[in-house]
């Protein structure tokens, strides 16, 4: 354990360290040149670090990943836009995209609703209750996507009928006379996939819950009164004065967890792997990459991917330079 923190700690004085040397040096070499070309380079020369990693990490994968998707499973015959053709007549993977679908009308729209709603009830609290109702609703954040699909699994967990219950679920259901339900196991593939979001949704309300709060808590004061003395009743205040205040925070929260949402595999793996008709597009590629070792068609559905989330970053952006110019 003393090893690993110790190389932690060298990792991160070099890492900083370095940074420093190399913001250094290239300052150095612009001070080098005449003053009215110093200060035409060096805003240049102090953006071409984060240039090359952007383009090291982001850019340079992506043109490989395009490339790659033109190849059979090794890369080693061109094929041109097969690949593509083979998941677009695909029943599974068309499968996987009707449910990447479901989880963008639902999740994002639902994580906002109810982080509003617990934001809203929490500021209603006295300021001790207010800190300990949102530490328990934020909790879930704190454990990754693999821990919650675990312990959601032990609650969807089915046994025979003559067994004893360990599924939270089926346990109530035999408490109250039912019988025990195979979860996740439904002919429903809707189902399933929603019994799926509901993990998504738990450890994702807490984020949405602190920025939304925030929000709220940023409307002023006087505002709120002056809707009151005009007669507002609250519900008008809450939605013609709070929310449109608010309404930057909520699209920034909805976008976010839509990208989220449109890359979402370790929920979908860890829980039924894609089966019963609940597979999404990441957990298709980890298959095609790491089961088929069909490198072609794994390029294919992270290019797909890569489509459909261009759109919703473009939007992102366009959202927060509005907001800049208002401000």
């Amino acid at each position: 354990m003393a090893e690993k923190i110790s190389l932690a700690l060298v990792a991160v004085v070099v890492g900083v360290l370095g940074a420093m040397a190399v913001y250094w040096v290239l300052n150095k070499l612009v001070e080098l040149l005449p003053t009215k070309w110093e200060q035409r380079f060096k805003p240049f020369a102090f953006l071409l670090p984060a240039l090359g990693a952007i383009t090291m990490f982001l850019i340079y994968p992506a043109f490989t990943t395009v490339y790659a998707s033109l190849f059979n499973d090794d890369s080693s015959v061109f094929v041109g836009l097969k690949n593509y053709q083979r998941l677009f007549t695909n029943d599974v993977f068309l499968s996987s995209l009707l449910n990447n679908v479901l989880w963008i009308v639902f999740v994002p729209a639902l994580c906002v609703i109810f982080g509003l709603l617990v934001a809203v009830l929490a500021d209603r609290l006295s300021p001790t209750k207010e800190k300990v109702a949102k530490s328990i609703i934020f909790l879930p954040m704190a454990i990754s996507m693999v821990g919650a699909s675990t312990i959601w699994k032990l609650v969807y967990e089915f046994k025979p009928a003559a067994s004893p219950q360990i599924g939270l679920l089926n346990q109530l259901l035999v408490t109250f006379g039912g019988q025990p339900q195979t979860w996740l196991q439904f002919e429903d593939f809707s189902f399933n996939t929603f019994l799926l979001m509901i993990v998504y949704i738990w450890t994702s309300v807490g984020y949405s819950m602190v920025l939304l709060s925030a929000a709220i808590k940023g409307v002023p004061v006087d505002t709120i009164e002056a809707g009151r003395i005009d007669g507002a009743t609250e519900r008008k205040i809450f939605f013609q004065i709070i929310v449109p205040q608010a309404w930057p925070t909520v699209i920034v929260v909805f976008i976010t967890v839509l990208i989220g949402v449109m890359k979402v595999f370790d929920i979908v793996y860890a829980m039924t792997n894609g089966n019963f008709n609940t597979d999404v597009i990441g957990n298709a590629f980890y298959n095609a990459m790491f089961t088929d070792l069909d490198r072609g068609k794994a390029s294919a559905i992270v290019v797909v991917l890569m489509v459909a989330i261009i759109p919703v970053l473009v939007y992102q952006v366009r959202q927060f330079r509005e907001q800049e110019a208002n401000r």
